[in-house]
């Protein structure tokens, strides 16, 4: 069975945001993944397995290999999920500055 796995819950472990941010570059095998961490192999693989459940990754066979690449689209949702409150916290950000800006000090 199949289990579909909460994409922010897979983002949420530091070891799978990095995944992402090697697969942002390239295609990479598992056995090249693994190599930039320092856990046991099947550990990343487990870690694939999620991303993948996820639809963040999508796999390739290539012969006896099996590379990984970001699924964009599903990355793309997110991002479209996150912008609105990327954007009200610059607008708030944005004010403090315009505050603190005009702020002088009681002496």
């Amino acid at each position: 069975m199949n289990l579909r796995r909460d994409v922010f819950q897979a983002i949420a472990d530091p070891t799978r945001r990095a995944i992402l941010l090697l697969l942002a570059g390239q295609s990479m095998t598992a056995g090249a993944i693994a190599a930039n961490f320092d856990t046991a192999r099947p550990t990343v693989s487990r870690h694939l397995q999620i991303l993948t459940e996820c639809e963040l990754l999508s796999q390739e066979q290539n012969g006896r290999e099996v590379h990984y690449h970001l699924n964009l689209h599903k990355m793309k949702e997110i991002a479209d999920f996150i912008e609105p409150f990327r954007t009200m916290w610059d607008e708030r950000f944005n004010k403090l500055e315009a505050i603190m800006k005009n702020y002088t000090p009681k002496k």
